[in-house]
């Protein structure tokens, strides 16, 4: 595209001989002879290049200058003077002239200057495009930047940054960024510090930011330092993103998949659920009781899960696996030469569950003298280590967990009632299975699944009779005995569909009683077992298991009824 050049002199013979150069050298070219002349032709046409003359009959041409700058302010203005002077330069140069030429001028020495004029101009304008650009992104991303110079001031900060930050532009611009990022407790400011000290970006990952009457946020932020042509630190950009809705949906996602290993909709283990959700984020002490086996360490990982501890440590610890010297030392820890054979520090549980859970197991198995530490520590969150009087802190939920009546415990003298009444803040009791038959359906489908994917099997359910018979048994062992059952069922099924046939056989031992005494006369028994016979393909074993009686019952009947069958 031809460059357009206005040339704005007094003089007919300067503007004829600087119009035939410029067109000879295929530029486009107009020309005034005046201040009102060249104004009027500036705000109704844009040009590439103006050539002014500094005295013009009708006004000053520095004036005029500044007019140009301010309607075309990438044109490149050279003014031209036939009286040159220091003052008239250096006034020119101020009012920001691309240059200062004297009359007259050579035809070589104009066309270079042009020539110069333009080709910056077109680097301010893709400077100024890169800089629009730039902008429009800075401005509509929407991660949060805030840019600082070397001194931690705020250079720049977009619309995102605003409004993650809760701090307005013109608030800070300018400003120490440490008077403004306070609810990060220094997070932020610390990762732009660790990327000026080592020159190279630091992320760091969710932080939560805590502002006065606004919502709890979580945001990640990297840091990186700006470096000069000099290899010199000129600044940092600080990167934040709003990670609150993914983490949400994050928790909602482990919430909903730590829950749903709590299987079961009667009202107790609703209730139980409930719970859960309500505690999740209560960082008090709880206490799980119920009969082994009901599926208390699910609990504790819903309620580790659930919660803001999360992304912390989850440390179980069996108390009653232990003498009451090691378990003190697997609580709390020793430091190196304690005792004899203690040749390094080692960290006990409750340091490795610092900012996360601690589930003790079985804690009505605890000697009184663990006891009065538990109880210490549990209150003041401080203990000392064996063989090291230096008291360390930690930050850890306890979640204690016990088969055992304590309340029994206290009134023999085993167990200290101030201990129980720490632990239990608050208490979820675990239903044993056998007040709860009704959700063992939802836990065949549970196990199902979790089974047809351990053994590459294909099972798609359980016989109406078979299930009968689970929904009429106690289930001493609750779930835990109920699950391993189905695990015995599970390596034993030849077909797509579970049958008595694959139940243990001394689950019927413990039924037998009950099942033979249905059979009332001669004719019924003899009918039973050979129907058994028949749908068990001749195999005693599981005819035995489909009658309900030990596979000795049947071999006594078959060799008793052998002239009827």
């Amino acid at each position: 595209m031809t460059a357009k050049i206005l040339i704005i002199d007094d003089e007919e013979g300067i503007r004829i001989s600087f119009e035939d150069f410029l067109q000879e050298a295929g530029y486009s070219v107009s020309t005034c002879d005046g201040f009102k002349s060249g104004l009027a032709e500036i705000e109704k046409t844009e040009y590439d290049l103006v050539f002014l003359d500094i005295i013009l009959p009708d006004g000053n041409g520095t004036d005029l200058l500044k007019h140009i700058q301010e309607s075309q302010p990438l044109v490149p203005v050279v003014m031209i003077t036939g009286a040159p002077s220091l003052d008239s330069a250096m006034a020119s140069i101020h009012a920001g002239a691309f240059d200062y030429l004297v009359k007259p001028l050579r035809q070589n020495r104009l066309l270079r200057c042009a020539s110069i004029a333009l080709s910056q101009k077109k680097l301010k304008e893709e400077k100024e495009e890169c800089r629009i650009n730039f902008d429009a992104i800075f401005r509509s991303v929407n991660e949060g930047i805030i840019t600082v110079d070397e001194t931690m001031r705020v250079v720049e900060i977009n619309k995102s940054a605003e409004t993650i930050c809760g701090h307005k532009r013109r608030q800070i611009i300018g400003k120490p960024l440490d008077q403004f990022i306070l609810g990060c407790k220094g997070a932020c400011l610390g990762t732009l510090i660790r990327a000026f000290d080592s020159r190279q970006t630091v992320d760091l990952k969710f932080v939560e930011c805590r502002k006065e009457n606004r919502q709890r946020q979580i945001v990640s932020v990297t840091a990186s330092p700006l470096v000069n042509f000099a290899n010199q630190l000129s600044g940092a950009v600080l990167t934040i993103r709003d990670e609150t809705h993914v983490t949400n949906l994050e928790r909602r996602l482990q919430d909903r998949g730590a829950l749903e290993n709590i299987v079961g909709r009667s009202p107790r283990i609703e209730k139980i659920r409930a719970q859960i959700r309500d505690l999740a984020d209560v960082q008090t002490t709880v206490l799980l009781v119920g009969e082994s086996g009901t599926g208390k360490e699910l609990v504790v990982d819903a309620l580790h899960q659930c919660g803001e501890r999360r992304r912390g440590p989850l440390v179980k610890f069996n108390c009653a696996a232990l003498s009451e010297g090691l378990l003190e030392n697997e609580l709390f820890g020793h430091a190196a030469e304690a005792f004899t054979g203690a040749g390094k520090d080692k960290i006990g549980r409750f340091q490795l569950a610092d900012g996360g859970t601690l589930f003790l197991d079985e804690i009505g198995d605890v000697s009184p003298q663990t006891q009065l530490r538990l109880l210490r520590v549990i209150e003041t969150m401080e203990f000392e280590r064996v063989g090291d009087p230096i008291p360390q802190k930690v930050d850890v939920r306890i979640i204690a967990a016990t088969n055992q009546d304590l309340k029994q415990l206290i009134a023999a003298g085993k167990f200290r009632q101030d201990l129980y009444y720490r632990l239990k803040v608050f208490q979820i009791e675990l239903p044993p299975l056998r007040e709860r038959l009704k959700d063992i359906p939802l836990l065949l489908e549970h196990f199902r699944r979790e089974f047809n994917a351990k053994f590459d099997k294909n099972i798609k359910g359980i016989s109406t009779t078979a299930l009968n018979l689970l929904l009429n048994s106690d289930w001493p062992g609750n779930v835990r005995e109920l699950k391993n059952f189905i695990e015995y069922a599970f390596v034993v099924c030849s077909h797509d569909i579970l049958t008595e046939i694959d139940f243990p056989e001394d689950f019927f031992a413990n039924r037998c009683c009950g099942r033979e005494e249905t059979l009332q006369t001669e004719e019924d028994e003899v009918a039973a077992i050979r129907e058994a016979l028949r749908t068990a393909g001749g195999n005693k074993t599981k005819a035995a298991k489909l009658l309900g009686v030990h596979r000795k019952t049947i071999y006594r009947k078959i060799e008793k009824y052998k002239a009827l069958l």
